[in-house]
């Protein structure tokens, strides 16, 4: 027995620390009294007492687990309820869910590309979607950020009877928008499919927070896969592919991070409905956190810093170097504000970054507080 057989990860570490690379854990507290600017809570619905209430009720109903699969005991009523409200909501014939997004986009890009099926890519996609591209066994081609072009010719130059285009509809480093309407013309005229993660334009994009997918016109295409997760806007946990019936068919057949993975917890599906029926009853919720961001990223502009230009709920600042990005981020949280911090090799053009998040129920002097601190705290 050897005791140097993992010599090589002090090195590693060692490297990534002087790069200013290396990640740390940081548990939070129930009430810190921080303002979370870091968090996906787009719609501020992950501590309404409602999607709560619902949650623990549901616990204390079904217990703390779904107990297995899906396939096997882990499908419970609140599933099959989630599922159908889902899919009525955002426009599909039929919805299957996940115990995450990131397994939900597993399961969907290598259930429906394969050996004999080519994948194209934006050069931005998430890491879920980048996985389940190197699991697939497809050919992959990876194209420039938001150039329908250069995947149309990705598409006609292919040597794969089956195509697949896979995309993130509001890209989660800077928070902007795929160009949807391009891609799909550029998919149907090469008989491709389009998978589009919607993760962080359900509840923020659309009519009433249907969602990036709905606002380009394409919910219920036969040729569109969306996959979403419930972590974000509706403030719970879990993923959710949506589409036509055939392709969830086959994906509870074969999308194996859906067969051998156990079942999303019945808390987490019931909080999900709830969060989406408030989201039906208050769809004012979708446009103001579009109001936060915009508000957010002008008044960071005009104070002087690089801040990207919102079209969802994701605010970027740029920051000089992985490092002055991590002592910003610091100094922010240690003065009561909370965000995030974004360096390589997370982001695809490895440009650190400040990002903030918007929610719906940020106030005014919360705004102002967060715009004061940042700019404070930026790197001189």
């Amino acid at each position: 027995m050897s005791d140097t057989v993992f010599d090589w990860l002090d090195a590693h570490a060692e490297d990534r620390r002087k790069a200013g690379l290396a990640r740390q854990l940081r548990p939070r507290t129930p009430d810190n009294g921080v303002l979370d600017l870091a968090g996906n809570d787009y719609l501020g619905l992950a501590r309404d007492k409602r999607v709560t209430g619902a949650a623990a009720a549901a616990a204390l109903r079904w217990g703390a687990g779904s107990t297995g699969s899906r396939l096997v005991t882990g499908s419970t009523e609140l599933h099959a309820e989630l599922e159908f409200e889902l899919a009525r909501f955002c426009g599909t014939q039929a919805a299957l869910v996940f115990s995450s997004g990131f397994a939900a986009n597993l399961g969907a890009v290598t259930a429906l590309s394969g050996r004999n099926c080519s994948i194209v890519t934006d050069s931005a996609i998430h890491a879920s979607l980048i996985d389940g591209c190197r699991l697939s066994r497809a050919e992959i081609a990876v194209v420039g950020h938001k150039d329908p072009a250069a995947a149309e010719r990705a598409l006609a130059t292919r040597r794969t009877e089956r195509a697949v285009v896979v995309t993130d509809t509001v890209f989660s480093v800077d928070g902007d928008l795929a160009p949807l309407p391009d891609l799909i013309t550029a998919c149907r005229a090469h008989n491709a499919a389009l998978i589009a993660d919607d993760a962080h334009g359900l509840g923020v994009l659309g009519d009433g927070g249907r969602g990036a997918v709905h606002a380009a016109g394409l919910a219920g295409a036969p040729d569109v896969v969306t996959t979403i997760t419930l972590s974000k806007s509706l403030g719970a946990q879990g993923g959710a592919v949506l589409g036509p019936r055939r392709v969830i068919r086959h994906l509870v057949d074969n999308a194996r991070s859906f067969i051998f993975d156990t079942g999303l917890a019945p808390s987490s599906a019931a909080a999900a409905l709830t969060a989406l029926s408030i989201l039906k009853e208050e769809p004012d919720r979708a446009e103001r956190v579009r109001t936060v961001a915009v508000d957010l990223a002008n008044r960071l502009r005009a104070a002087g810093l690089h801040a990207s230009e919102p079209e969802a709920a994701v605010v970027s600042v740029r920051a000089p170097s992985p490092e002055a990005a991590l002592r910003w981020s610091d100094d922010c949280r240690a003065a009561g504000i909370w965000v995030g911090c974004f360096r390589p090799p997370s982001v695809p053009d490895q440009i650190s970054r400040l990002r903030l998040t918007a929610r719906a129920d940020l106030t005014e002097s919360d705004i102002t507080r967060a715009v004061q601190v940042i700019t404070d705290h930026a790197p001189r």
